[in-house]
């Protein structure tokens, strides 16, 4: 009968191997609960396997055979162990099949002659023959345990440092039966919680069907967990006391008056939101998220000037000194003219103004050292991926309380908005404000460069300027793609008698600063560079951008370069270059040739990247998701979210006696970022 309960250490178990409990402790696996909520990253099919391959798949491939010759050679510091396999009911027109692992002498010691075998793999063409390189194994042994191995929908779960996905399976599929799993901690607070055979189904399924039926039905207690703590931090940042910073608008009304252009109504709306925030005695934790060139630093400008009317500090902090640098003679060109002082504070150089800054420009790292902030108000953070949930949170916590405002140029699709930022309010900037030439994406393959330089030329000629962005500074034996500092000298002998100019990550402060003055002032026509350009940059009379190895990037970091031209009224031209890409590849170029909504490219890169670890990090203090798929499980995710700010809106503190369990899980949430945060 199931009797023990979930948080039953695993040390007190007879039936657990004392030389594995260090290991499963390392895999998190400390208590039941642990191993039943260990759940497979895939499973495998060993009721009927895939037929032994006669070509190449790009689909992996499940089979089950007899191992019937072993050979291990080393070739230098290489070092080969192969099998051949034979499906069990080998006949004369049966293919046996070569498996390999190099460098990898542990496997020799799992793998005999006359064992049966299954296998995970892709199937490759090497020297005309089928081999399958680095398969996942499983040794099929006739003992009492075989139907939980074989001949049934069979799990694979997460396994390493000595644990393999078998013993896990033998250890979970008792834990399952031993466990009074009501004892199980839940929290979704609708319905009848989560039945018994839910977590039989997940782990050991007896069809496809009842393991999607579990999935989902533990998926949706996976993002509620997640919910309740980013709407608790939320409430908690919301709820607590700050400064109301209500502005004049005198110095706000002066910078739009002077302005050659109108405000978008979204940028309207947004300045609206933000003030109100300022002028609200609670603490402001939003995020505003935006386009390429949609307008976001006028819009944190605005924000500063208000903050500093009301006699506070307003410091905008950027993640590179080209950033920093930039914004600093941006808010010069404006501020100057109407005799507001701004400074800049960067590891490389400091400008003060007369009488105490009230405007500040720095770099992230400024926040966290002595750097003379004296009555901070309000801190903006420009390019919030490049700041970390850590940062922020640290930022949050500073004694002299601060509003904070984050920005991001980088799309973030909803379902990763209602996770990642969560705990944030979120305003966004969906237009681009009038007078922007268009840009026209191209994509072409390597062999119409010659063509390519011919219109590039032409447009040098005309007095325009260029950028042409490489994905490396410097040649790699592991990348087979053109280098930034290899190409430099090409470019300019192909384009003399224009000027070209370099710069990259490893540069100087004062080379780069040098570099990109140039290039702004003009004395420079096309600027070779890697990445470091991606944001920020901004010269409207640079109206071509030339990307080498395009497939290379990713969607958005594409979108965020082609971001640097197209600032002036004049029409510009990114230019994708490849080299015979197909596939996943070319469908990322092409759907940058087709749009220029940065909300739609981000949809697309969730799409063919997936979401990757987005989540459970150590450093966000927010429980990982084993379970959920941010794609295609957005709704679920939707109504979590829903169902915790219900919650909260009745119970903020989570008081009552039934979301004690509740109030917990969050506690642990907070105290895992606290401990992050060392």
């Amino acid at each position: 009968m199931s009797s023990l309960a979930a948080e039953m250490p695993l040390d007190a178990l007879d039936w657990i191997p004392r030389p594995k409990l260090a290991p499963l402790r390392r895999l998190g696996l400390a208590t039941l609960g642990d191993l039943i909520r260990h759940f497979p990253h895939r499973y495998e099919d060993r009721r009927i396997f895939d037929r032994f391959p006669d070509g190449p798949s790009d689909i992996p491939l499940c089979l089950f055979g007899e191992v019937k010759k072993t050979s291990y050679r080393r070739f230098g510091p290489r070092r080969i162990f192969e099998i051949r396999l034979e499906e069990e009911d080998a006949h004369v027109l049966s293919q046996p099949l070569t498996c390999r692992w190099y460098n990898m002498p542990w496997v020799q010691k799992m793998i005999a002659g006359g064992q049966r075998i299954v296998l995970f793999g892709k199937p490759r063409l090497r020297n005309n023959q089928v081999v399958m390189e680095h398969p996942d194994f499983e040794v099929i042994e006739d003992d009492a345990g075989r139907s939980i191995h074989f001949d049934r929908i069979t799990p694979i779960h997460p396994a390493g440092d000595g644990v393999t996905p078998r013993l896990l399976r033998i250890l979970i599929y008792r834990a399952i039966s031993e466990t009074d799993l009501a004892t199980l901690p839940l929290l979704w607070p609708c319905g009848s919680g989560i039945a018994p055979d839910v977590w039989r189904a997940i782990h050991f399924p007896e069809s496809d069907e009842a393991r999607e039926d579990a999935r989902l039905q533990l998926v949706r207690e996976e993002f509620f967990g997640l919910q309740i703590v980013l709407c608790a931090r939320h409430s908690a940042v919301r709820s607590s006391r700050g400064m109301s910073r209500r502005g004049t608008g005198e110095h706000q009304a002066k910078v739009l008056a002077a302005l050659p252009f109108e405000l978008t109504a979204s940028q309207r709306e947004v300045i609206a939101e933000i003030s109100a925030d300022l002028a609200s005695p609670f603490r402001m934790n939003r995020l505003l998220q935006g386009d390429v060139g949609s307008g976001k630093t006028l819009v944190a400008l605005c924000a500063m000037l208000q903050t500093a009317e009301a006699g506070w500090q307003a410091a905008l902090m950027a993640p590179t000194q080209i950033l920093a640098e930039q914004h600093y003679l941006n808010f010069r060109r404006i501020l100057d003219p109407l005799g507001i002082p701004v400074a800049l504070r960067t590891s490389a150089r400091t400008e003060e103004s007369p009488g105490g800054p009230p405007l500040i420009i720095g770099t992230h790292a400024l926040l966290f050292e002595k750097s003379g902030f004296e009555n901070l108000g309000l801190v903006v953070i420009d390019e919030q991926h490049k700041f970390g949930v850590l940062q922020r949170s640290r930022l949050i916590a500073r004694g002299d309380a601060p509003d904070v405002l984050v920005m991001t140029a980088t799309p973030i699709p909803r379902t990763i908005t209602q996770t990642l930022y969560g705990d944030l309010d979120v305003s966004v900037l969906r237009e681009k404000p009038a007078g922007r030439g268009r840009v026209v994406t191209a994509v072409r393959d390597s062999s119409k460069l010659p063509d390519i330089i011919k219109f590039l030329r032409e447009k040098l000629a005309e007095g325009r300027q260029a950028y042409v962005v490489y994905p490396l500074i410097d040649e790699s034996e592991k990348r087979e793609t053109k280098a930034a500092t290899i190409e430099f000298e090409k470019w300019r002998e192909l384009l003399a008698p224009a000027t070209v100019g370099l710069v990259h990550g490893r540069l100087d402060s004062a080379a780069k600063e040098d570099v990109m003055r140039r290039f702004r002032e003009g004395e420079i026509s096309v600027l070779v560079a890697t990445t470091v350009i991606e944001v920020g940059v901004d010269v409207p009379n640079a109206c071509i951008m030339l990307i080498e190895d395009a497939g290379s990037f990713g969607l958005s970091q594409i979108h965020q370069l082609r971001g640097r031209i197209g600032r002036g009224p004049e029409k510009s031209y990114c230019v994708l270059l490849h080299s015979g890409a197909t596939g996943p590849a070319l469908e990322k170029l092409t759907t940058l040739e087709k749009t220029s909504d940065g909300f739609e490219i981000a949809e697309a890169d969730l799409r063919l990247r997936g979401p990757g670890d987005l989540l459970g990090t150590a450093q966000t203090g927010l429980p990982p998701l084993r379970l959920g798929n941010l794609l295609q499980d957005g709704a679920l995710m939707t109504a979590a979210r829903e169902a915790a700010q219900a919650i909260l809106r009745d119970d903020p503190d989570l008081a009552a006696p039934e979301h004690r369990d509740l109030k917990r899980f969050v506690e642990k949430s907070a105290a895992a970022l606290a401990a992050a945060d060392g």
